[in-house]
């Protein structure tokens, strides 16, 4: 009976997921591309305007820069300060932020649906009309370099170091989005002008909106805010070659903690490659499940070998890094890695059960409606189809996609993917772990 309800609820939030989103486009005539999912229930608006400028169109030994910009551009503009920044976003209730990852540079809004306008003139001020204060630029430059030397108390900063020279060296995606601090302090001014200049443009940008307006009235709000805005990236999105792994199969980081850290990393797929979906549903059932996955029923359920054990892989516009991690006792590390390697070699020799791949699909289903219930997380979705190009009708697929999985598809890529030899390990603790 419970499994019964169980497939019932799966229905039900699959029938949710496909009707709720109606995506709208329309690109203006300096090449932004608008992406709108109309929500009248709140009267509130999210927007995330993305541009190609992410970490990996860093200049050569200044890592760190696109991450430097985006915080540059919402701290102040050419007409306030950031006092008088902050203090007129607040006055309007305006969540304006700024983020940076491999591939893009992302600015956020969230705004009541009654003060639109004066979001949207915010938002506008912060993109077209940077303030390059230098005083400001020294500053935040400071907090970066603090914030990356406080990094590296914790373990992750160190695999992600290491993980970055296995699997992309000499590639762009191969060094922190928040640079380190040698490369942080050969950062100046003119370097984020420059990186402004060549890619934060509107020809091939994406604006995505969810929330209480239509595509008339937001492009009307729009039109005179952004019609000064112009130009093309100098450096195309798309233009970025496949990495390159090293031969290297593991790298060991001493570090004075009684805790360890165990990364197996392999590159995964890129954002377009026909077995992402399929390599989606694998890694729920292997270690994106939490408790259902079989990496925590093996590792730590079974055996209470580690604190915590998942895995995860990041589509980017080429190869992104497939990744499993465990934090563990340094002394339970090897053995921990034991049941690991066993738990991919079966799945990957095929023990994959139709009860497994259901529950997997159920699972997917279900999580993404949720995500649909935000106007910030919709706006998010948006903008990733608009920024790696996914069909207008891919929300609306998605939950059918996704169920059209077959056992032998998660066979195919689980033999493609799973085989243990074919991943590196990063261990960070102490030296005995290093055998």
């Amino acid at each position: 009976m419970i499994r019964v309800w169980i497939f019932v609820l799966g229905l039900m939030l699959s029938s949710q997921a496909v009707a709720a989103p109606v995506v709208q486009q329309k690109t203006l005539d300096n090449g932004l591309n608008i992406l709108l999912i109309e929500a009248h229930n709140v009267p509130m608006v999210a927007m995330k305007l993305v541009v190609p400028a992410g970490s990996r169109f860093d200049a050569q030994g200044k890592a760190g820069s696109a991450a430097l910009l985006s915080a540059m551009l919402t701290d102040h503009t050419q007409k306030h300060d950031y006092q008088a920044w902050a203090a007129k976003l607040d006055d309007a209730a305006i969540r304006l932020g700024s983020g940076v990852d491999k591939d893009t540079m992302s600015f956020s809004l969230t705004v009541l649906r009654e003060a639109l306008d004066e979001g949207v003139q915010a938002l506008s001020e912060a993109v077209l009309q940077p303030g390059w204060q230098q005083k400001r630029f020294e500053f935040l430059q400071k907090n970066a370099i603090s914030s990356v030397i406080k990094a590296r108390e914790e373990a992750t900063t160190y695999a992600a170091e290491e993980v970055n020279k296995l699997l992309f060296p000499n590639h762009p995606y191969g060094h922190a989005v928040s640079g380190n601090v040698q490369s942080l302090k050969q950062i100046q001014l003119k370097d984020l002008k420059l990186m402004y200049q060549q890619q934060v443009r509107p020809d091939g940008a994406v604006l995505a909106v969810s929330g209480d307006i239509t595509m008339d009235a937001l492009v009307a709000a729009l039109k005179p805010y952004l019609n000064g805005w112009k130009g093309k990236p100098v450096h195309a999105f798309s233009d970025i070659k496949q990495p390159q792994p090293s031969t290297q199969q593991a790298s060991f980081v001493t570090l004075d903690k009684h805790q360890a850290l165990v990364e197996w990393v392999r590159l995964g797929p890129s954002r377009h490659h026909p077995d992402y979906k399929a390599l989606l549903v694998l890694n729920h059932m292997l270690g994106g499940g939490g408790f259902g996955s079989r990496l925590m029923e093996e590792i730590r359920e079974k055996r209470g070998l580690v604190y915590g054990v998942y895995s995860f892989f990041q589509p980017l516009e080429t190869n992104g890094a497939y990744t499993i991690r465990l934090l563990t006792k340094a002394d339970q590390a090897a053995e921990a890695e034991v049941v690991l390697r066993d738990v991919l070699q079966g799945l990957a020799d095929g023990h994959i059960s139709q009860e497994d791949l259901d529950k997997s699909k159920r699972n997917l289903v279900g999580g993404f409606a949720q995500r649909m219930d935000s106007n910030r997380e919709r706006a998010g979705l948006l903008a990733m189809m608009g920024v790696y190009k996914r069909p207008l009708n891919y929300l609306q697929n998605w939950t059918k996609s996704v169920s059209s999985v077959t056992l032998a598809d998660v066979k195919r890529v689980a033999k493609q993917y799973l085989q243990p030899k074919d991943w590196k390990r990063v261990l960070v603790g102490p030296d005995v772990m290093q055998q």
